[in-house]
Order: structure tokens, then C-alpha cells, then sequence
């Protein structure tokens, strides 16, 4: 199968040049041709060889692009289970009704799946109404219901894709944010500190998890990087401990489930917080270094580029300038039949080119040396944001 596809990429790189090859074959082997001439074959199929060559250079950079955005998905968690959380907890907070669940043929309902993938937007009120602009049919005017999967609203005009650039999951992500990071003594309406219950074949103990907020600060005090980070450990005999391995620690994420466990469990959790709040903030501070060395070369791969970048673009304005000054006109600095006052107008822009190109090289030193300095010695800084507690099933109903 490889030897087949190779002979036809040959087939279409040769192109019209093939046949010619062939004919001039067939000559000289009866001895009417000494040598091979596909000079005008190939000037005639250039064109077309060039276009081939740019459509394979454009299919391998969506693929590179593609790969690149389904691998930053992934390290985000940007899956619609987690978009379509973020919307119901705002909504929650906001005081605004739920999602209401639609039936959709050929989406929900459907044996395969055990929850509802599509919604319809309930009367929102204050700004919060402005999320169903774009839910309406072009035609009809009917709202639409709504999905957070791409691969199921693709193909499909009944239903919209609600991507994390519409206005519903922004509002939501600004509401959330602003209630992660509020300060103390601010209103607050998200709880810090929660419960779950896990199955018991995913933890033999109690468990802890400490998330923390994450910003890494440049040379200039501007904010370089900011992510959420996350420190989880078991707690065996009332002291908290680590992971062996980091596949442990996924796992027990993964398992929680959204049931609290008994208050009479809680009031117990609450009263064993004293014991593990230093080594948890201990963990935290440890995954907060770690982190930070291991953002130390993509931090240092940014600031190559927006060196690069800058430079690229700065330079592409002195070619410009350059390509234009070397005008006869300009060279000469003189326009025939201009006026004495329009003269006099186009030496000053022609004088203000020639400084602008004079300042360039500067200019490219003082913006490289800007960047080097951003992002030279990044400092982290971590801010505790959130305690969930793990408890086993076993525990859960003691």
C-alpha cells in the first residue's frame, strides 16, 4: 500500500513532465534521441506542482495546529462536561433559573448516554438576557436548544454550539472568577470548603485536596502566567500525607461524586483541619516550585517569540520604507509640478521616512531589552483557594 501511494505522489509530482519523460524513453531507446528534454514540460507544470506543494504544506499545518489545540483542551480540561458545570454553577450564584434539558431526535433522549447533552436557555433577567441573542432560527425566529459538544451540534442546524467565546460561558467565567478571587471581607457566595463522597474501590482512606491560585509575575510586575493548582494527599490516622504516584492522585480527582457525605462526618472533618492545614500548605508550596520550574522554558520560549515577532514586524516596516525611498523621486527628493508649498510638504515626509528608518534598529533593541526584562526572573506568587474533602462511602454514612 506505501509503494502504491508513493507512485502515485510521484504521478502527481511529475505531472504533464511524465508523459514527455515517457515518449523521450521510448525514443532513445530505438535510437532517435541521445539525450532527455523536459525543460518546457516543466516550466508548464511549475504552477501547478507549486499549488500541489502549498496545498501538502497547509494540510500538515492544521494537523500541527490541530494537534496543538486538542493537547492545550486537554491540559485545560476544556471538555463540554466542564463548560456545561461552570454555566449551571453561575447561573446558580447569579440567582438565575437552571438549564432546562431538551428532547432533540437523534440527541436526547438516547439509550447510549446517561445525561442530557442538550438544553434550552430558561427567561433570564438583568444582563443575564442577552445570552439567547443567537439562539433564535435565522428563518423562523424559533429559539433553539443548545449544546456544549462540538462533534454533537457539527452537521446540525437545530441546534447551536454554545463555545467558550459566547456570551453565556463568558459571563459565567467572569462571575466565577470574580468569586474565586474576591478578597476577604468581600460578599461571597461561593463556599471554600466542600465535601464529596468517593466510591470505595477508589480510596481506602480519607483524602484531601487543596487548590490554589497560581501567578507568576515578570521583571516589570506584569502578570506573565496564572493557572489553578492542585495539591492531594490521603489522610491515614488523622495525618495527611502524599500520593505515591500522580496516577493515584488523578484517579481519587476523578472519582468524587457530587453527594456530601453525613453532617456528623463533616463536623469531624472540620475538627481535623488543625492537624493537616501545614503539611497541605506545605504540599501546595512544593507543587507551586515545582510548577514554576517547569513554566521556566515555555516562559523563556514566549519571550523568544514576542522577540522574534517584534523584530519581524519592525523590520518588515524598514523594508517598506526602504522600497519607497528608493524611488527616483524620492531619491532625488523632488516632484515636478508640485507647488512650492507642496514641495516643501513632501522633503518634511521625506525627511520624516528617513528618521523613522533611522530609529528602527533602536527601536528593535529597546523593545527586545523590554521583553528580556518582562520575562527575566519570574516570581510566583500562590493564593489558597479552595479545600474539598475526599471521604470514602465506608466513612461517608458513619
Amino acid at each position: 500500500m506505501r509503494a502504491v501511494r508513493k507512485v502515485e505522489a510521484i504521478r502527481e509530482d511529475l505531472g504533464k513532465v511524465g508523459p514527455v519523460i515517457a515518449e523521450q524513453v521510448e525514443e532513445a531507446m530505438l535510437g532517435r534521441r541521445t539525450r532527455l528534454d523536459t525543460r518546457k514540460a516543466e516550466t508548464e507544470v511549475e504552477p501547478i506542482r507549486k499549488l500541489f506543494k502549498f496545498e501538502r504544506d497547509l494540510e500538515k499545518q492544521i494537523r500541527l495546529l490541530l494537534d496543538r489545540l486538542n493537547a492545550t483542551k486537554r491540559d485545560l480540561r476544556l471538555d463540554p462536561e466542564n463548560v456545561q458545570k461552570v454555566v449551571e454553577v453561575a447561573l446558580e450564584l447569579a440567582g438565575q433559573p437552571k438549564l432546562v434539558e431538551a428532547k432533540v431526535s437523534g440527541l436526547w433522549p438516547d439509550p447510549k448516554r446517561s445525561k442530557c447533552p442538550v438544553f434550552r436557555l430558561p427567561v433570564l433577567s438583568d444582563a443575564w438576557a442577552l445570552c439567547a441573542e443567537g439562539l433564535a432560527h435565522p428563518f423562523t425566529g424559533e429559539a433553539r436548544p443548545f449544546v456544549f459538544d462540538h462533534a454533537l451540534a457539527q452537521g446540525r442546524e437545530d441546534v447551536v454550539l454554545v463555545h467558550l467565546n459566547h456570551r453565556l460561558v463568558q459571563m459565567s467565567l467572569r462571575l466565577l472568577r470574580a468569586e474565586v478571587w474576591s478578597q476577604e471581607g468581600q460578599k461571597k457566595r461561593l463556599n471554600r470548603v466542600t465535601a464529596r463522597v468517593v466510591p470505595d474501590s477508589s480510596l481506602r482512606h480519607l483524602a484531601v485536596v487543596a487548590h490554589a491560585r497560581l501567578v507568576v509575575i515578570g521583571g516589570d510586575s506584569q502578570r506573565l502566567h496564572e493557572e489553578i493548582i492542585t495539591a492531594v494527599g490521603p489522610i491515614r490516622e488523622g495525618r495527611f500525607s502524599r500520593f505515591g504516584s500522580l496516577k493515584e492522585m488523578q484517579d481519587a480527582l476523578a472519582s468524587a461524586t457530587d453527594e456530601e457525605p453525613a453532617d456528623l462526618v463533616k463536623e469531624k472533618l472540620l475538627r481535623l483541619w488543625q492537624y493537616i492545614a501545614e503539611p497541605l500548605h506545605q504540599t501546595l508550596e512544593a507543587r507551586k516550585n515545582d510548577r514554576t520550574d517547569g513554566l521556566k522554558k515555555l516562559l523563556q520560549d514566549r519571550a523568544n517569540k514576542e522577540v522574534s515577532d517584534i523584530t519581524a514586524i519592525l523590520n518588515e516596516l524598514r523594508q517598506a520604507i526602504e522600497g519607497q525611498l528608493d524611488d527616483p523621486y524620492y531619491r532625488e527628493n523632488y516632484l515636478p509640478g508640485f507647488a512650492p508649498a507642496e514641495q516643501e510638504q513632501f522633503e518634511r515626509n521625506v525627511d520624516a521616512l528617513r528618521r523613522r528608518l533611522e530609529e528602527i534598529p533602536g527601536e528593535i533593541k529597546k523593545e527586545t531589552e523590554a521583553i528580556r526584562a518582562r520575562f527575566a526572573d519570574p516570581q510566583p506568587r500562590m493564593f489558597p483557594v479552595a479545600v474539598t474533602f475526599l471521604v470514602t462511602e465506608r466513612l461517608a454514612r458513619v
